[in-house]
């Protein structure tokens, strides 16, 4: 089953319009083989690099994607268990602001993203259909718990897309 409209805020339109497919857990099962085959291609040399002034490096962005696949993953657990307390956004440029990526080298960051994948993709295995179809919260708009497994992948592939074209990856 794949998200419709009223499923989720539409400020998510975006993200689950890029990922493609009907059933949440094969979209994450196929975004792993390319996740790892994406995140193996980026030269160590370019980790560190920015297309412009003020905008993320390599590793900024590859951060920024695992504390937002893991906040979501959360979301996503939260909503298949029943919480019904309207869970709070975050602001993406304060936690970047605040994560020491430079020490961190590219090579760390690709395994981690690789097992927080792998961690989502268990979790979303392990949700049933009666989970999955289950709304919550978020910033006071209701969202089916299916959405987020979407959003998730969506998201990753629109980070994609821009290191694609602006980072020359």
């Amino acid at each position: 089953m794949r998200p419709q409209t009223g499923d989720y805020p539409a400020f998510y339109d975006t993200y689950i319009s890029l990922a493609a497919g009907t059933d949440v857990q094969s979209v994450l099962s196929r975004s792993l083989k390319s996740l790892e085959g994406f995140l193996h291609t980026i030269p160590d040399t370019l980790s560190d690099f920015a297309y412009a002034e003020g905008k993320w490096t390599v590793k900024e962005v590859l951060q920024h994607c695992i504390d937002t696949e893991r906040i979501f993953a959360y979301r996503a657990l939260s909503h298949a268990r029943g919480e019904q307390q309207s869970l709070p956004g975050f602001e993406q440029d304060d936690y970047a602001a605040t994560v020491a990526v430079n020490r961190r080298t590219l090579a760390s960051l690709v395994e981690e993203f690789l097992l927080v994948r792998r961690t989502t993709l268990l979790l979303f295995e392990g949700l049933t259909r009666e989970d999955l179809e289950r709304t919550g919260i978020i910033n006071r708009n209701p969202i089916k718990t299916l959405c987020w497994g979407f959003i998730i992948e969506g998201h990753w592939l629109h980070h994609q897309r821009i290191l694609k074209e602006k980072y020359g990856l």
